[in-house]
């Protein structure tokens, strides 16, 4: 039940005598965004509402903890500010600067950009990804979802959820967390031997360079597996418009290898980096339609600003566009591996499988022969976040129809409750 402070913010919609509370402007999986107005300066803010039992229940107490910490560290121009913190017995209000413009994901969404102008957001990105650095903060989350445009068109970065500072180190010197989003992540990270966060995010600068300059993605593949491999080995094209020196960052920032990437200080010396921006750009391309989009730009960023996503959308409970001809199914779950593996064991001793495993891949082999031989069945298991799992399941070997009925009927009902799934609740901060 929800506590007097809770229940008086739900009645006169002012929180603390402080705020007024408007209108939801987004929601996501553990947070809620409202419009807000600061009663005493008459100045709107996002007001964030995370419920603590949501967030005990999954073990993202401290993930909560490290983005208030970060937020409150890192003050710059192009990173959103948290003015503030409060907290009731069963909900957390981070009040945050309002960020009109949207994603800049949607402007990449209509085409790619003119060079110029994605070179303006990419200054204004390493710019503020330089000064986390030299603060000992690490994102680990860097993509165009997660930065915002003001109503002049700068770049704001947000979502610090799956930040790191410098104390998160091991003794090696280096963070062992593996997250992120799958197409933007470091071939470092998913290597899970540890990695320095800054040259893992310079990694995420690179994709989104790419991307702005492209249209497109850098390393895309329908096949988690596959994209990866692509990401190892830094196998990516430049389309031919891209300039020389464009090219050659790009290049240096997506080296599969972390020693020899480029570093801030290298890419801010860069001929590339520090050609000067045209006027024009900036009244023409950069803050056009932002003032004029209003309430519906504000629905465009709310749900980046809760954060907590963990990297991709992870609903629908398996996702099988085109994979049943690959037969193959993908489910996320919020459960250690050592459950998902737990499960799977069972699944075989019920089916009459025998078990293997080996780091992250789990194997089932068949005892009894079937019309393709004994049919064989492997799953491997990414950490895509610190609270996430994603789990590829494949056929390798055996007749396809038996593979889809072993599936249908034994597989999916035995992992029904442990993929995960996104809470519905439409309710007021209350």
């Amino acid at each position: 039940m929800a506590d007097k402070a809770d229940k008086d913010a739900a009645a006169s919609s002012v929180l603390n005598g402080k705020y007024e509370l408007g209108r939801m402007l987004g929601k996501g999986t553990f947070a809620k965004v409202y419009h807000a107005r600061n009663l005493k300066t008459g100045k709107s803010v996002a007001m964030k509402v995370v419920g603590k039992e949501k967030v005990i229940k999954v073990g993202m107490t401290e993930q909560v903890k490290r983005e208030i910490s970060v937020m409150k560290m890192v003050k710059h121009p192009n990173i959103v500010e948290l003015h503030e913190v409060m907290a009731s017995k069963s909900k957390i209000y981070f009040a945050m600067e309002l960020v009109r413009g949207g994603e800049l994901f949607s402007k990449i969404a209509k085409g790619k950009l003119r060079e110029e102008v994605a070179r303006v957001y990419f200054q204004q990105l390493i710019s503020a990804v330089d000064f986390c650095h030299s603060r000992g903060v690490y994102h680990r989350d860097l993509k165009p979802e997660n930065l915002l445009l003001d109503d002049d068109g700068n770049l704001k970065v947000t979502d610090f959820g799956l930040s790191a500072f410098t104390e998160h180190l091991k003794q090696d010197g280096l963070l062992h967390t593996t997250c992120g989003t799958p197409a933007y992540v470091a071939p470092e990270v998913i290597g899970k031997k540890g990695y320095d966060g800054a040259k893992a995010d310079l990694w995420s600068c690179g994709v989104i360079l790419y991307v702005l300059l492209a249209g497109f993605l850098p390393f895309q593949d329908d096949n988690l597996v596959s994209m990866y491999r692509k990401i190892y080995r830094g196998d990516f094209k430049c389309p031919p418009w891209f300039s020389s020196e464009a090219r050659r960052l790009i290049t240096k920032l997506l080296d599969p290898n972390p020693n020899t990437r480029i570093t801030s200080a290298k890419i801010m010396e860069s001929s590339w980096f520090k050609k000067s921006i045209p006027k024009s750009v900036y009244g023409e391309e950069l803050g056009n339609d932002i003032s004029s989009k209003g309430k519906e730009s504000e629905k465009l960023n709310a749900f980046h600003i809760i954060s907590f996503s963990q990297g991709f959308d992870l609903s629908p409970l398996f996702e099988e566009k085109q994979r049943e001809e690959r037969h193959e199914l993908r489910f996320a779950t919020a459960r250690p591996a050592s459950s998902v593996i737990s499960r799977l064991e069972e699944v075989a001793k019920a089916g009459k499988f025998n078990f293997n495993r080996s780091d992250s891949i789990v194997r089932l082999q068949g005892q009894e022969r079937g019309r393709k031989g004994r049919l064989a069945i492997e799953a491997e298991i990414f950490s895509m976040a610190p609270s996430f799992l994603v789990v590829e399941v494949k056929k390798d070997g055996g007749d396809t129809l038996e593979y889809n009925q072993f599936c249908s009927k034994e597989l999916r009902p035995a992992l029904k409750d442990i993929v995960w799934t996104s809470p519905a609740d439409n309710s007021m901060p209350a």
